[in-house]
C-alpha cells in the first residue's frame, strides 16, 4: 500500500492510498480512522476523480461518523469500568 495524496482539512486528517487496483481514503480524528475503498476502474480521471468524490456534505457526513464512533466507544468504556 502506497501513499498517492494528502486532502488537507482542519478536523481530520485525509489520506488516499492506493493498493491492488484500489483507492483507498482513510480519514483520521485523534484515535479513530474510517477508510472506505473504491476500484481504480470506478473512478474516472483516477486521483483527481477521487478528490471530486470528496465533496463537503461527504465529508461533512465522515465527521458526523467520527462524532457517533466516540460517542459509542465512551459509552462501552464507562460500562467496562
Amino acid at each position: 500500500m502506497r501513499i498517492i495524496a494528502e486532502l488537507p482539512h482542519p478536523d481530520c486528517k485525509i489520506s488516499i492510498f492506493s493498493m491492488n487496483q484500489k483507492f483507498i481514503i482513510k480519514f483520521e480524528q485523534g484515535s479513530l480512522e474510517q477508510s472506505y475503498k473504491i476500484a481504480e476502474t470506478d473512478v474516472v480521471g483516477g486521483v483527481n476523480g477521487v478528490f471530486e468524490l470528496l465533496d463537503e456534505p461527504f465529508i461533512v457526513s465522515v465527521l458526523a461518523q467520527f462524532t457517533a464512533m466516540r460517542s459509542s466507544f465512551f459509552d462501552a468504556f464507562s460500562r467496562y469500568d
